[in-house]
């Protein structure tokens, strides 16, 4: 992304990169229309909700997730260049403080931070959400 002259200079300056969040699947969600479902996931600051699309009634939730941001900004801020590709960075384990279903792995990959996870839905009956993290520095962005 070049900046541009609609983009004030001030407004780059004080961006520290963006923080790209990949929903990658849903695993065994529960059904909410008859047969199946038309899943969508609304990402928040703190949560994630999923949701069942509906064309002629409010949308279903699906349940929601929230997960830990902080070792991933962690890892951002290490010095890891010259980390062979892969290097696993931090391990996160599921808990009770977590919607992990399995172990985070935060890795150092083709010279970038990445994090997947798959987390358990709450306030539902079933169903994972996969998702990975990766941090894009900007150009003319202060970064971390």
């Amino acid at each position: 992304m070049e900046e541009s002259d609609s983009t004030p200079k001030s407004l780059m300056e004080n961006l520290l990169g963006l923080l790209r969040v990949r929903v990658k699947r849903g695993v065994n969600l529960a059904v909410r229309d008859v047969r199946s479902s038309d899943p969508y996931v609304v990402i928040k600051m703190y949560n994630q909700t999923v949701y069942d699309h509906d064309t002629f009634s409010k949308d279903d939730k699906m349940g929601d997730a929230e997960f830990d941001i902080f070792p991933f900004i962690e890892a951002l801020k290490m010095n890891l260049t010259g980390l062979p590709n892969g290097t696993v960075v931090t391990r996160i384990q599921p808990s009770k403080h977590n919607c992990l279903a399995d172990e985070s792995c935060i890795t150092y990959s083709n010279g970038k931070v990445v994090q997947d996870m798959i987390l358990r839905l709450q306030n539902v009956e079933c169903g994972e959400v996969e998702i990975q993290l990766q941090w894009i520095d900007l150009p003319g962005s202060k970064g971390l």
